[in-house]
């Protein structure tokens, strides 16, 4: 259920696009969020900080889009999501001596540190990355192109992502401590 609320509100998008638009599309990803966030709140009680903080950037930067009917804006706001959580990720290492991909997986796997220190560093470039080829699609194609980037060859980048990191991964898991 989570992972159809994750998405939600870029397939929504892409479809009303598609039918109406960037500018309802743009209009209904902003309600769609505002709909998952209060609909995580009422099921599990709270909201992530990465939620909050995406719904922040797409009321932001949506309602720029919707106000000065630029589309300019709406294709700013992937990129500035991934390259917060790019920074969010070196910030929390370099300021605070502290790893956040460990703190959100530790607990599942067991890994060298320099190994975490990689991962970490692995994500973070990732992110900035993604931002810069966000941008890079936004102003070398068509709208079109565009969304249908977003969806598709955000998601799949992802995908492809993940499986290269479970690769990475398996050569490193330590073997669980055996109790007596």
């Amino acid at each position: 259920m989570k992972l159809f609320l994750d998405f939600f509100p870029i397939v929504l998008f892409f479809v009303v696009f598609k039918a109406y638009g960037i500018y309802a599309a743009t209009a209904v990803a902003i309600a769609a969020t505002v709909f998952q966030i209060g609909w995580m709140r009422f099921k599990n009680g709270h909201v992530d900080n990465m939620q909050w903080i995406s719904l922040g950037v797409i009321v932001v930067f949506g309602g720029a889009t919707l106000i000065t009917q630029d589309e300019t804006f709406i294709k700013w706001k992937p990129s500035v999501l991934y390259w917060v959580m790019g920074l969010t990720l070196w910030i929390g290492l370099f300021f605070f001596n502290r790893n956040f991909i460990q703190s959100l997986m530790g607990k599942q796997i067991q890994l060298p540190a320099n190994i975490w220190g990689q991962l970490l560093h692995a994500w973070a470039g990732f992110f900035v990355m993604m931002g810069l080829l966000n941008l890079w699609v936004a102003y070398n194609f068509d709208t079109d192109t565009w969304v249908s980037y977003k969806l598709f060859g955000g998601i799949g980048l992802m995908v492809v992502f993940v499986l290269l990191q479970g690769l990475f991964l398996s050569r490193h898991l330590k073997e669980p401590e055996e109790s007596p």
